[in-house]
């Protein structure tokens, strides 16, 4: 279906043309989720959150856990040798939970990394030689196979109960070992030539760690590392002069971000670990609010003499650089001057953003521009679904309006291949906004949603409004197959080597 609308200049247009360069006027260069979403955070991959997610883990028997996974370092391609996506060793990664409603932190997990360069050398005549390659042999099938990795990375993960720097901390130690506190990284998939017997996965994969939580009596899980990326978009059709039909067939085109990988960072914890309440009186909020953000010192100067286990130095006070909670709010709610600002703050001050919600950008160019009839303002839905959260399915007893990703977590897991990727708007409430599941689409979503599917009397005669009811999409499919039954849910990435590109 492809329906027109008319200009005030008399010119016919298309959905799609109305839809897409009404973004493209909205948005960063890269609507790929948060891919690059902000001025500044643009240079500086390695701190980028490109997608967050939380939901009831719907393993079999583990519904009584959510999975929190933030991924960083956007548009990770197929050649990224020879220094391939270490993570920052002087950055904080850390994924926030609000259990009362406030918009603060109340329990933080704050990943750490570092780095260690062997240095690993040839003799080449006389000289003792060190090699340019990130291995230089096959790595693997167990975790300490890795005699043949010249570049090695570890991890710890810090549970933190109040604010995120000055709280109490505690670090999380491997099950069975309290001893251990920090954990490998896998090497990122160079190519199947580089792993034994070619198989990139079961090496990956014995990096998922049962870990302790202090006060907790049932183990976390713990992952860190290369994945695919699990957004699916379909930005080159946008680019290409709009050459799309956002009405049409919702998997009529190919996702753009097919063979390109990100750093994922996954952590499974109990619920009953982080549902709180405010006050010992009240009975628990089933409802969680969570975000990712990733912090750098102020200072950042490169040393004179560099080593392979510091290659620089950096100090001061911690500045927040990124940050992620509902995906597409950077890229198509805040305005460009706006979006570093957004990136640094926190959601307990999101009142300062709330105009770009009650009256966005994107709805009024559609109707100036191609006589499109926007939702009536002030737009309270949308306030609902990034601020407040949804009476009687995401909204805290006691709320602060702040741009964060909320789960109800008392809401019943819905297991693979019964998941409605349009989330509640397709009927699964346990879908998005309640929370994010890998496969909910929520660039469908969130175009329906901004042209009022969630508005009252949407579509009907005489309602709010009239586009509300419309099938926008962006013709890139997703859904649960796409990804594991089982943590962390995300998939092998896409190798690196040409032989074998690009089936993993």
């Amino acid at each position: 279906m492809n329906v027109p609308f008319r200009s005030t200049s008399g010119q016919r247009l298309t959905a799609a043309g109305a839809i897409c360069i009404a973004a493209a006027a909205t948005a960063s260069p890269a609507m790929a989720s948060s891919h690059r979403e902000a001025p500044s955070i643009a240079g500086s991959p390695r701190l980028d959150a490109t997608d967050f997610y939380m939901f009831r883990s719907y393993e079999a028997g583990r519904d009584g856990f959510v999975t929190l996974i933030a991924n960083y370092q956007p548009f990770q391609t197929s050649y990224g040798g020879p220094n391939f996506f270490p993570m920052d060793p002087n950055a904080l990664y850390q994924i926030h939970i609000d259990n009362n409603g406030d918009g603060q932190e109340d329990v933080t997990f704050t990943f750490r990394f570092s780095q260690a360069i062997r240095g690993t050398a040839l003799t080449i005549g006389s000289e003792s030689v060190p090699v340019p390659l990130v291995n230089t042999g096959q790595i693997g099938p167990f975790v300490f196979n890795r005699e043949n990795a010249n570049q090695l990375e570890s991890f710890t993960v810090d549970v933190t109960f109040g604010d995120r720097f000055t709280g109490q901390s505690a670090a999380l130690t491997q099950f069975g070992d309290s001893r251990v506190s920090a954990f490998r990284k896998p090497v990122d998939f160079i190519g199947r030539k580089s792993f034994v017997a070619g198989n990139y996965e079961p090496y990956a994969l014995r990096h998922i760690y049962k870990v302790n939580l202090p006060g907790a009596r049932a183990p976390a899980r713990v992952f860190v590392g290369q994945r695919k990326d699990p957004f699916v978009v379909n930005l080159g059709e946008v680019f290409d002069l709009v050459n799309l039909d956002p009405l049409g067939d919702p998997a009529g085109k190919a996702d753009t971000l097919a063979f390109n990988n990100v750093t994922t960072l996954a952590i499974e914890i109990p619920i009953n670990y982080l549902v709180g309440s405010s006050t010992s009186s009240a009975p628990m909020d089933p409802v969680l609010g969570a975000w990712t953000t990733c912090s750098v010192p102020q200072n950042r100067s490169l040393t004179t003499t560099p080593t392979y286990d510091q290659p620089n130095t950096q100090s001061g006070a911690f500045v927040q650089v990124s940050r992620l909670g509902h995906p597409l709010v950077n890229e198509l709610v805040i305005g460009l001057p706006d979006k570093d600002l957004f990136n640094a703050s926190s959601p307990s001050g999101d009142g300062q953003f709330l105009r770009y919600v009650t009256n966005p950008t994107l709805p009024a160019l559609l109707g100036s521009l191609f006589g499109v009839t926007p939702p009536t303002l002030p737009r309270n839905d949308l306030v609902q679904v990034f601020l407040t959260g949804v009476p009687g399915l995401t909204q805290p007893a006691n709320g602060t309006p702040a741009e964060i990703l909320r789960l109800n977590t008392s809401i019943a897991v819905q297991p693979r291949g019964s998941q409605n990727p349009l989330g509640v708007l397709g009927g699964d409430t346990a879908g998005f906004p309640n929370g994010r599941r890998p496969g909910d689409d929520v660039v469908d979503i969130s175009l329906r949603a901004v042209m009022g599917a969630l508005y009252p009397d949407a579509g009907q005669s005489g309602g709010n409004a009239p586009q509300g009811n419309l099938p926008f999409t962006d013709q890139a499919f997703i859904d649960d197959s796409f990804f594991y039954n089982a943590f962390p849910y995300l998939t092998v990435p896409v190798t690196s080597s040409p032989n074998n590109f690009p089936t993993p």
